[in-house]
């Protein structure tokens, strides 16, 4: 007979029983703490990669590493996966709040991000005394970036994103603006022209030599060119100043080079390119399930974070590269969990790409999100089951709520799949199928963010300071002690 004692367990580690030891759980899980033991991380680090997977919450990583572990052979359920990020050494949650919303947006979550500061929603790298939407109170209230510091540091820097490189976590990064939708100057009020506000992506391509972005990859290209010209998929610009940035772009920095397309990208020349930018769609990029059906194709995030690296690398002092999966967002707006899940597991396959791409003991990568969204596991479905099926229990059938009919594993709060009165059947639906929107319980026009912490993985120098529940102003403090940039007092 074993006694189930902890003084005895403890007195007698040597004679657990032998269905305990040699359990695969039981020695893959001892075997990791054993690993972890022998850990060591310098402090300083030459390169930081910050991936901000958007709305990417803790129920998003859960969907996605089975979702992903489902597709691969030989995976008993997915549910055993990992996301490749989460396998990182270091990990913290992360308080995501603004200083005017319990639930927040990417602007303000950003902006905590890349500047040590909270603020308010809405409002890009501006301190949260500045009233949203009006110029003249963001004067003076202008907050200095990692992009900034990077730069005066004499160190590359690259934004990239799969959403428009105007939109608001993105543009957090290089823009200082109290109104995140001023993206294109036409979208500027009369009061923000009279004060001299700058729109998004004037402040993107109008940087000094010294202080430009090496690369810049994503959407927003109509935000880039005059209204009157046409791009190459046949989609007017929206600008009303009549200035071309992306002729700009190559005309103010030297060695540059712009592309709209994955042709022109492919046959980018590193070497003879110290300045890139690369605008793939008029607005968003594709959904990773979509983007082979782009009609002048689009390179794929895992492909546009090498090639950064790549450029990046040519300055021997070290670059900051601030990458974004922005789309995962957009997918739960629309309730749509299949393509949210696609652009998740892309994002693990980028962070994969860049450790492979960087050496370890000079490069720290961090993944985190910026907020999460009202997506939910539930239902007890049996282990393998399809996360985006039909719940079956563990008797193999399918599980029956209340009023008569099937539902799903995974689901929203509020969202365009909400149904105002009889829920519809699901029993002859594909329910897989990638336009398919999940069942929601409250009826709104878009699924909303939500307000719960976020995760923060870490590997490289300086990854020991990710630990703990921290607030998300921290993560800028993370990079700036590991670069040393210069942009902390004490």
């Amino acid at each position: 007979m074993i006694s189930c004692s902890l003084a005895t367990v403890a007195a007698n580690a040597s004679v657990l029983p032998s269905t305990q030891t040699d359990s695969q759980w039981f020695k893959n899980s001892a075997q990791l703490v054993s690993d972890k033991t022998n850990q060591t991380t310098a402090t300083k680090a030459k390169n930081v990669i910050l991936f901000v997977g958007d709305g990417m919450g803790v129920s998003t990583l859960t969907a996605a590493r089975i979702f992903e572990g489902q597709q691969q052979v030989g995976n008993q359920g997915g549910e055993e996966n990992f996301l490749s990020f989460e396998q990182f050494p270091k990990t913290a949650l992360v308080k995501t709040y603004n200083t005017n919303q319990q639930t927040p947006d990417s602007a303000g979550t950003m902006t905590a991000m890349v500047t040590g500061v909270k603020s308010k929603a809405g409002v890009l790298s501006v301190s949260d005394t500045s009233l949203r939407a009006n110029c003249l109170s963001s004067k003076g209230n202008e907050l200095i970036t990692l992009v900034d510091l990077a730069n005066a540091k004499g160190l590359s820097t690259g934004v990239v994103s799969t959403a428009r490189l105007t939109h608001a976590t993105p543009a957090a990064s290089y823009a200082r603006s109290p109104e995140r939708n001023w993206e294109a100057d036409s979208n500027l009020p009369q009061e923000a022209v009279a004060n001299e506000c700058k729109d998004i992506a004037y402040q993107l391509v109008m940087r000094d030599e010294a202080d430009a972005l090496t690369v810049a990859l994503g959407g927003g290209r109509r935000n880039f060119i005059p209204n009157d010209v046409t791009d190459g998929e046949g989609k007017s610009g929206r600008r009303t100043d009549g200035v071309d940035l992306t002729q700009a772009w190559t005309e103010n920095h030297s060695n540059a080079a712009y592309v709209w397309d994955k042709a022109g990208f492919d046959a980018i020349d590193v070497d003879a390119t110290d300045h890139l930018l690369g605008l793939f769609n008029s607005s968003h990029m594709e959904y990773e399930a979509d983007r082979l059906d782009d009609t002048a194709g689009e390179p794929s995030l895992t492909e546009m974070t090498a090639k950064s690296i790549e450029l990046l690398n040519k300055n021997e002092q070290g670059y900051l590269l601030i990458v974004e999966s922005g789309r995962i967002d957009h997918a739960h707006h629309a309730g749509n969990a299949y393509r949210a899940m696609m652009d998740t597991v892309e994002l693990s396959n980028a962070v994969r790409t860049a450790v492979e791409n960087t050496n370890p003991e000079e490069t720290l990568i961090m993944v985190t999100a910026d907020h999460s969204h009202v997506f939910t596991i539930a239902g007890y479905p049996k282990r393998g089951n399809p996360i985006l099926g039909l719940v079956h229990g563990i008797d193999g059938n399918v599980s029956i709520a209340k009023d008569g009919k099937p539902y799903t594993t995974v689901g929203y709060t509020n969202g365009p799949g909400a149904v105002v009165g009889v829920r519809d059947d699901l029993s002859s639906v594909d329910t897989q199928d990638k336009e398919f929107k999940q069942q929601a319980l409250i009826p709104t026009s878009s699924e909303t963010h939500a307000g719960e912490d976020i995760t923060l993985h870490a590997t490289g120098p300086g990854s020991d300071l990710v630990q703990g529940v921290i607030e998300q102003n921290v993560i800028y403090h993370i990079i700036n002690q590991a670069q040393a940039l210069g942009g902390s007092k004490y």
